[in-house]
């Protein structure tokens, strides 16, 4: 009988996990660069219309500036850092070049198009601006640079409407952004005639 009991512990023993080790867990799957950069995003964005001081304001908008020139190729991030530099070196045709390239190679990267559209704003080609905002704002709708930027166009294309229905739309993303609000105001006068 002692025997019987000794050998029905020892099964038992053997069956359970060993002391001080936990049960084997399911594996954690971990988000995608990608995802992690959308999810932060999300509440980025979320925090713009929380923000009352405009400081706490102004550092989330930084932080997601941050997050949409962040890409999982350290490649498509050194060029679209090489095109700035050469935008704000007065080397627009250079700039063209390597952003060509970038658009060329990670059509799936925003930032890159939203850069191309505000060189070609910056070079007077606005039909070409608009068609990268667009692409934009396929790749990332609430980009409300590239809103903004399209409400610049058409104001100084002087089509009033479509620039307010932008400029608005920019802001329904990001209520904190004062020359947006500005160039809405400055829109109602001229149509008011003042």
């Amino acid at each position: 009988m002692r025997g019987l009991a000794l050998s029905l512990a020892l099964s038992l023993l053997s069956a359970a996990p060993a002391l001080g080790q936990a049960e084997p867990e399911a594996p954690v799957q971990q988000k995608s660069p990608a995802e992690a950069r959308s999810d932060r995003l999300d509440a980025l964005l979320a925090k713009l219309h929380r923000e009352t001081e405009r400081g706490d304001a102004l550092s989330a908008e930084r932080d997601i500036w941050e997050l949409w020139m962040a890409s999982d190729s350290p490649t498509a991030e050194v060029l679209l850092q090489q095109a700035t530099r050469a935008m704000h070196s007065g080397a627009p045709e250079a700039a063209l070049l390597i952003l060509n390239r970038l658009t060329g190679a990670y059509p799936d990267f925003p930032e890159a198009w939203n850069k191309r559209a505000t060189l070609h704003f910056m070079m007077g080609n606005y039909q070409a601006s608009l068609a990268d905002i667009d692409k934009v704002l396929d790749l990332e709708p609430r980009h409300f640079g590239a809103l903004s930027g399209r409400g610049m166009i058409h104001q100084r294309q002087k089509n009033y409407s479509a620039a307010v229905t932008a400029y608005e739309e920019a802001l329904a993303i990001n209520p904190n952004m004062p020359s947006v609000k500005d160039a809405v105001k400055e829109i109602e006068k001229i149509e008011r005639g003042i």
